[in-house]
């Protein structure tokens, strides 16, 4: 596995409100992809208890069981989640690349868990690939255990700042052409797989399918 570098945490050009009160907003996105992701969903669950006063959740859980936690939506539209996103302090997602894309847009750096297909969360293991490669370039706050995954909230309630990243145009483009570059890196790795994508599963969508968000 990669070195993990600190992760590339700059001073926003956009300013978000913060949550409401002393409340940290997070947003977690599994996506839409078809497999249930309940290690992430039950790690949340654990955790949320000792912090509910303290955080206002959005989980968008797609396939995936509703968490036992507030604010459980199965899906939300591409107009909601960026509205969701832009408005968070804090975002969790898989390693989705359209989904780390989106959130490091809104001048996240995102705290992302990617699908292991070790338990069935996904068909092959692109997303720990390209997660494990960004994580390592310092591009997303990768966690591949409860106990890191816990550790990055932690530190983003206590100082939410350590989880922004600059948006200006000229950056936005150079990461998206470094993420895109690593993307296809990672489909080489994956080519030899029996399930094949028509379309490379690193390239961003930016059309909404059937209502539901991009992945």
């Amino acid at each position: 596995m990669p070195r993990q570098r600190p992760p590339q945490a700059v001073e926003s050009t956009t300013t978000r409100p913060t949550g409401t009160g002393s409340r940290t907003r997070l947003l977690v996105a599994v996506g839409t992809d078809k497999h249930p992701f309940d290690r992430l969903v039950g790690w949340l669950e654990q955790w949320h208890p000792g912090v509910a006063p303290r955080v206002e959740l959005t989980v968008q859980h797609g396939h995936t069981r509703a968490p036992a936690t507030p604010g459980a939506t199965p899906f939300l539209g591409h107009a909601d989640l960026q509205t969701t996103m832009a408005a968070a302090d804090l975002v969790i997602c898989h390693g989705g690349p359209a989904t780390i894309l989106e959130a490091r847009r809104h001048g996240h750096l995102p705290i992302v868990v990617p699908r292991d297909p070790a338990y069935g969360e996904h068909v092959d293991n692109h997303q720990l690939l390209f997660a494990r490669r960004l994580g390592a370039a310092g591009l997303v706050a990768l966690c591949e255990s409860r106990d890191a995954l816990v550790a990055a909230l932690e530190a983003g309630l206590a100082d939410p700042g350590r989880f922004t990243v600059t948006t200006d145009e000229a950056t936005a483009a150079a990461r998206l052409a470094a993420v895109e570059r690593v993307g296809q890196i990672v489909e080489g790795l994956v080519a030899a797989a029996p399930r094949r994508r028509s379309r490379p599963w690193w390239r961003p969508r930016s059309r909404v399918t059937d209502g539901e968000p991009t992945r």
